[in-house]
């Protein structure tokens, strides 16, 4: 019989790495939120929902300001 294994997945050269430590929590989990807490949490989004945010101010006509040459470019006759 060969030793040849017809299940692999050969997109997997390596095994996973094992995860980060940073993934998992240790120690005390959080606090459950107060019901006060969590309605000032809806109220703040709704907020936030409702208004709008004052749009980027660009300018339309921006100094033209000539850009230093490249020393390293080619000089194109």
């Amino acid at each position: 019989m060969s030793s040849v294994q017809r299940n692999v997945d050969h997109a997997l050269a390596y095994p996973e790495p094992p995860a980060s430590p940073l993934w998992h929590r240790h120690g005390a989990k959080a606090r459950p939120l107060t019901d006060a807490q969590k309605r000032r949490n809806r109220e703040l989004l709704d907020l936030a929902q409702r208004t709008t945010r004052p749009a980027h101010h660009r300018d339309p006509d921006p100094p033209q300001v000539p850009r230093p040459k490249n020393p390293r470019a080619r000089d194109r006759r």
